[in-house]
């Protein structure tokens, strides 16, 4: 509506950044995507390890030529292991950590 009027250079990136900061727009504007719904809790494994939850934590300080962790969770009884890894481990050894 703004180019009905008026014209400068940069018009559509000026008019775009204006309401990205705009808090009464970001507020009242509509949101086109779905809502996600209700959450439905997961159901509780029936045996150890059947279930089991991974995950890494990196960029660690060097120590003992490791610097990541692998975390694996059985989700049962919450055990959790940790293993000694570096950033640089591969796919194909990650697996035979498992």
């Amino acid at each position: 509506m703004v180019t009905r009027n008026f014209w400068w250079l940069e018009i559509i990136e000026e008019v775009k950044k204006y309401i990205k900061s705009c808090n009464t727009y970001q507020r009242n504007k509509n949101h086109t995507e779905a809502l996600a719904g209700k959450l439905m809790p997961n159901a509780v494994p029936e045996k150890l390890w059947s279930h089991i939850m991974a995950d890494f934590i990196t960029k660690l300080p060097l120590a003992q030529e490791y610097n990541a962790i692998l975390v694996v969770c059985n989700r049962m009884m919450k055990i959790a292991h940790f293993v000694s890894i570096t950033e640089r481990t591969s796919a194909e050894g990650v697996a035979r950590l498992f």
